[in-house]
């Protein structure tokens, strides 16, 4: 009886292994053949053919380089090989909200961070290539656009205004090394043509109103919410509650009420007596009649204020060639008679972080870089590539020769001086404010002509296309 109960057991149990390998053979078969049809799809072969042609060629190009352009670089092309599994796993699943979305999208922004990290800090040698890299992967959030009324520009416009934003870096690399290294030149152009026209023509041509989700698919993974590993200890104080959920309610904000300014504006206006619980002023509580205040400074206080000078925490001051091609020039203050005279064509000088001083450079360098100086006057003979002001105040930069290139970023107040031999130069400036420029009079002997470059503009839409032009003042 028994060795019977026990075959039909093993019979039972035989049967039931046959059904389930068989069912995953077919859910096996059938992810193979979703993988299949996505792999086969167009718009991923096309995604797929932009990163082995157009992303190869800015990596080829790094591998010749080396250093942080080829870190920078890894970082490029891991971002848009996740943007890649994003676009396979948007034809599996349904469009998600916005935390939804956001937390769709973390593994590619994650990536995006790493190249914003190594931006940060101490500017590095290779700042620009940094720059290009990390402003340009903005572009690639155009696969985040979910309709008119998500705040974000068209995917294609997208791209373009992203790659407007890294142009200004990517045009000093090609200044830069244009007549130097023919790697960086390479560079340069292989990731302009990663985005332009490779970037901007793949979003135009398969998803032009944004990424296409499945509406049968599976729903997109919210953020995981966070519980807590183990209970508080006794006596130890509770965890916060978790946030309520009128925070992510749909009804209209005059439901709710107003907070910050908006509740101030609305009391004024209600005809409240706003003033009710201020204390009246009586004549003895003014400033002019009291006696125990005097507009005397004593010496002990004002000695105490003039004590604490603002550069005190700054690191020891440096002048020095580094390596043979680097003049540094660091936390100088006060110092009037800085002077750099043994300097040739292939070196460059990196001003930082110095104030109230003036820096002589009798000789003709290759790159000139003023970064983080307040009050500072810079006077050089001749430059190969360019010079640059970045993250300054109030500075004075004179140029005696040639100078190919100028250029001013994120500066308030900057005075150009320039020579006759400097006239044709170019001028590039962002995020800036204040900035003149002088030139030579017509007369020999005569005196500098002020020129104040604009910093407003207008932005006009016509015949299809917006057209800039600054904003000029007349009076009548």
């Amino acid at each position: 009886m028994e060795e019977k109960l026990i075959q039909r057991l093993e019979a039972a149990v035989a049967r039931l292994e046959a059904i389930s390998s068989t069912a995953r053979g077919v859910a096996t078969n059938e992810i193979s053949r979703d993988l299949d049809a996505l792999a086969s799809d167009p718009a991923i072969l096309a995604f797929g053919d932009l990163i082995s042609q157009r992303v190869g060629r800015v990596s080829s190009a790094a591998e010749k380089i080396g250093g942080q352009v080829l870190d920078v670089t890894k970082i490029l092309s891991e971002a848009f090989s996740a943007q890649k599994e994003l676009l396979i796993r948007i034809k599996q699943t349904q469009k998600p909200d916005t935390q939804g979305l956001a937390h769709f999208l973390s593994p590619m922004n994650e990536v995006i961070a790493k190249a914003n990290a190594m931006t940060e800090g101490r500017r590095p040698d290779y700042f620009n290539h940094l720059k290009s890299v990390a402003d340009s992967l903005t572009a690639l959030a155009w696969i985040a656009f979910t309709g008119k009324g998500c705040g974000m520009s068209m995917p294609t416009a997208h791209v373009e205004e992203s790659w407007q934003m890294a142009e200004f870096y990517n045009n000093k690399v090609l200044v830069e090394y244009r007549n130097k290294d023919s790697n960086h030149v390479e560079w340069a152009k292989a990731i302009k043509e990663l985005y332009l026209p490779g970037l901007r023509d793949y979003v135009k041509n398969y998803n032009p109103l944004g990424p296409v989700w499945s509406p049968t698919g599976k729903p997109a993974t919210s953020a995981p919410a966070k519980v807590p590993s183990k209970a508080p200890a006794p006596g130890a104080p509770a965890p916060p509650p978790p946030p309520s959920a009128s925070l992510f309610s749909s009804s209209p904000s005059s439901s709710r009420p107003k907070e910050g300014m908006s509740a101030v504006f609305q009391e004024i206006s209600s005809g409240k007596s706003v003033t009710a619980g201020l204390r009246k002023v009586t004549d003895d509580m003014k400033s002019k009649n009291r006696t125990d205040r005097s507009g005397v400074v004593s010496a002990g206080e004002k000695e105490g204020r003039t004590n604490s000078p603002s550069f005190s925490k700054a690191a020891p001051p440096k002048l020095e060639l580094q390596a043979g091609r680097k003049w540094v020039v660091e936390n100088q203050i006060g110092q009037k008679n800085l002077v750099i005279d043994d300097c040739d064509a292939k070196q460059s000088v990196y001003i930082f972080r110095c104030k109230d001083s003036v820096l002589q450079i009798q000789g003709k360098v290759n790159n000139i870089t003023i970064d983080k100086c307040t009050k500072m006057g810079v006077v050089f003979a001749e430059v190969v590539a360019a010079c640059e002001i970045v993250n300054c105040n109030r500075v004075e930069v004179q140029c005696q020769g040639s100078a190919p290139t100028l250029s001013v970023d994120n500066t308030s107040g900057c005075q150009l001086y320039l020579s006759k031999d400097s006239l044709r130069s170019s001028i590039t400036t962002a995020k800036s404010s204040e900035i003149n420029v002088l030139v030579p009079g017509a007369e020999p002997d005569g005196d500098w002509v002020e020129h104040a470059l604009p910093q407003q503009y207008i932005h006009s839409f016509n015949n299809g296309q917006f057209t800039t032009s600054p904003v000029s003042h007349s009076g009548g």
